[in-house]
């Protein structure tokens, strides 16, 4: 498991959405979350860019049911899922 210096620098990315999205969620969700999520979450943290973001904007979808619970909540979080 990741510290929080060490999930803070994870969270940096190279595209500012996904540096905006990751940190909210950082901020408001990470610590409620079951500890199995926060693995999910740091297992996300290790994908490329563009893979996260086709999956965030529903261009694709993860086979993992881990990450795809993640990327729910990621959506809902930033306003980005149709429900």
């Amino acid at each position: 498991m990741l510290d929080e210096n060490q999930l803070v620098w994870r969270c940096r990315r190279g595209v500012r959405e996904l540096d905006v999205i990751f940190g909210r969620f950082l901020k408001d969700q990470y610590a409620s979350l079951e500890q199995t999520q926060q693995i999910d979450f740091q297992r996300l943290l290790e994908i490329q860019d563009p893979t996260i973001m086709d999956w965030l904007f529903a261009k694709a979808e993860p086979e993992d049911q881990g990450l795809a619970d993640i990327i729910v909540r990621l959506r809902t979080l930033s306003g980005l899922s149709n429900s």
